[in-house]
């Protein structure tokens, strides 16, 4: 099964006003996602349109719209708090194993605040007594740290995180079993911190929209029953996780230092020769999750644990084709193309993951089927994203010719550079 547990819904803020159940199982289907997360189950309003759009699947704890589709209740939250004396902006995932279970949590969060305002509300209360609180309704919600690495809002994150699950949780973080890389980062980058090397790495999308290019863009694949209760056991236990599939890390947000108003972007050891200044108002940078795992690491890069869980880095088919045909992500002929491999095959997994090259050029140009099997094997550059400023992939006109006595392609003239200069 391949599931997204972190999306949310429409009233959540800078949320599609489109992004509905019905939506979510017209493009779960197509991109090829068995397991939705509701994402905002305590809102109100998304909550009631939860209740008449889902049913339960028998007592499995696995929900069903009218249409088929398959979603787990979920949510994320966010806190923000001091702790040690320094201010903490924390994001996390909860899932939950029924709608009574649902309502409760919604009823106990109402104690400390309003819940109607936005799908992910803010709440004073630390992540401890978070954690404390959803004990006492069920010992099966599952708390994940969000996007662990993400500046403003990781856990690890540089501006107002910790340096370590247990500084966060403390004597807590034995109900903690597992974090959510985020797109800025991916599993390999996470194994060499040791203090994670019992912990799950999970990944999904946290989409705001239900396009393809944003659901299901991070998932998680698992072996087991398809039943809250194993996959619970899944993420507690590693057992029946099979795999995460990311995007390239460089197409996150926060991946390297820079300022987004600026248009100043730094690698991590350009930012350090800098001091970490923006070389053009004089200012601090944003300090991305390649520099702060950098900071916290306590191994070489290329490291890899002995119970590491593969991965595959994926662009979204989306970003592919609009690359090589040189128009925007939501155009026509973008969704032309699309739709012409969706009529070839069962969703966008299967053309990203496993159809062959005989079979996509029977769908598609070969100039796609090219650029789709570069995808698979890694050899797609990204432009790396910075500061709230997504990541690029370089194809097409996009495309950068890596010089060789500068095979990284990431020094800081080059980010800055206009992309028409690139190709």
């Amino acid at each position: 099964m391949i599931v997204d547990l972190h999306i949310h819904g429409k009233y959540a803020k800078a949320t599609s006003k489109d992004l509905t159940i019905p939506m979510l199982e017209k493009y779960g289907k197509m991109k090829g996602v068995d397991i939705i997360g509701t994402g905002d189950a305590q809102h109100p309003q998304w909550n009631a349109h939860l209740k008449d759009e889902l049913s339960e699947i028998g007592t499995s704890g696995i929900y069903q719209s009218k249409g088929g589709q398959k979603f787990l209740l979920t949510t994320e939250i966010s806190f923000a708090y001091t702790q040690g004396g320094k201010g903490r902006r924390i994001h996390l995932v909860v899932l939950m194993p029924s709608i009574a279970v649902v309502d409760q949590v919604a009823t106990a969060l109402l104690k400390k605040g309003r819940i109607d305002y936005d799908g992910r509300p803010i709440f004073g209360m630390s992540c401890i007594e978070f954690v404390d609180m959803m004990r006492a309704i069920s010992p099966d919600i599952e708390i994940i740290p969000a996007h662990v690495w993400t500046p403003w809002f990781g856990l690890f994150g540089s501006k107002s995180g910790f340096n370590s699950l247990q500084e966060c949780f403390q004597d807590r973080t034995k109900h903690i079993h597992a974090i959510e890389t985020g797109m800025s980062s991916d599993p390999s980058m996470n194994w060499r911190l040791s203090q994670l090397d019992n912990i799950q790495l999970v990944s999904f999308s946290d989409s705001h929209s239900h396009w393809p290019w944003r659901l299901g863009r991070e998932a998680t694949i698992l072996d087991c029953p398809c039943t809250y209760k194993d996959i619970l056991h899944s993420i507690r236990t590693g057992e029946g996780l099979t795999g995460t599939i990311e995007t390239d890390p460089g197409y996150g947000i926060y991946h390297f230092d820079g300022h987004r108003d600026c248009g100043i972007s730094y690698s991590p050891e350009e930012s350090k020769k800098r001091k970490g200044i923006c070389s053009k108002c004089g200012k601090p940078v944003t300090v991305g999750v390649a520099a702060r795992i950098e900071e916290l690491a306590d191994r070489p890069e290329g490291f890899r644990p002995k119970n590491a869980k593969p991965h595959q880095n994926l662009i979204p088919l989306s970003e592919l084709i609009c690359g090589v045909l040189g128009v925007g992500l939501a155009t026509k002929k973008t969704w032309a193309a699309y739709n012409d491999l969706m009529q070839h095959f069962p969703n966008e997994f299967f053309v990203l993951r496993d159809a062959t090259k005989e079979q996509l050029l029977q769908a598609t140009t070969p100039e796609i089927v090219d650029i789709i099997l570069k995808n698979r094997k890694q050899e797609i550059k990204v432009k790396p994203g910075y500061d709230g400023a997504y990541g690029i992939p370089l194809i097409g006109k996009r495309l950068l010719k890596i010089e060789q006595e500068n095979p990284s392609g990431l020094q800081e003239k080059r980010i800055t550079s206009d992309l028409s200069k690139w190709a």
